[in-house]
């Protein structure tokens, strides 16, 4: 079967739930883990280098994009975030699946230059609902909530360009939703034509 992991991309708009959903999957399954992103941006109080980013200087980023050691990147309120390639390589060499924790604009570049990796979209149940969890975190302001809202609008029309979607109605249904799109992957007869050839000889 496949000795080396898999390229997943998750990606959902604000409130969605995508990084309660990827934690608790990690403790259900040791054979996925997260490809480490990188930034130009400070570290926040209690970011460990390596762990939650790699935390790089400008001319250290830029270097690394035109060594195209960076695999995708966007600019954002001034700090470049993108995925290295060493990141990926390592844990798709250890046998493990690569997620990538990206937003759309970087998730379709990765699928043109990845076409077999596997790309997942989170929705809410309801925009009301989705308004709602935002509300409820208590740290935006109304006009911050407005612009993840017209964000959200827009980043689910790319929706249609995912592999497969997932609902975030009851968390552990969208953990369990999860980890079968990781089995199911594993499966795709695209990936296993060795298998087969083997059955033929």
């Amino acid at each position: 079967m496949n000795e080396k992991g898999l390229l997943f991309v998750v990606s959902a708009p604000a409130g969605c739930g995508k990084d309660t959903i990827l934690n608790e999957a990690f403790k259900k399954t040791d054979k996925a883990g997260y490809a480490v992103s990188a930034t130009t941006r400070a570290p926040r109080e209690g970011e460990v280098n390596g762990v939650h980013y790699h935390f790089l200087t400008r001319e250290e980023f830029e270097k690394k994009i035109a060594e195209k050691e960076v695999i995708e990147f966007t600019e954002y309120c001034g700090n470049y975030y993108g995925t290295l390639r060493k990141s990926v390589d390592d844990l798709i060499s250890s046998g493990k699946d690569a997620i990538l924790k990206i937003e759309v604009e970087g998730a379709m570049n990765i699928r043109r230059m990845f076409p077999e990796a596997c790309l997942v979209f989170i929705l809410p149940p309801s925009w009301e609902i989705l308004e709602e969890r935002l509300r409820g975190r208590g740290t935006e302001s109304e006009e911050t909530i407005a612009a993840r809202l017209r964000q959200a609008r827009t980043e689910v029309t790319f929706a249609e360009n995912y592999d497969y979607l997932i609902v975030n109605d009851k968390l552990d249904e969208a953990v369990d939703d999860l980890l079968a799109v990781l089995r199911a992957e594993k499966l795709r007869r695209s990936r296993l034509d060795k298998l087969i050839e083997g059955f033929r000889s």
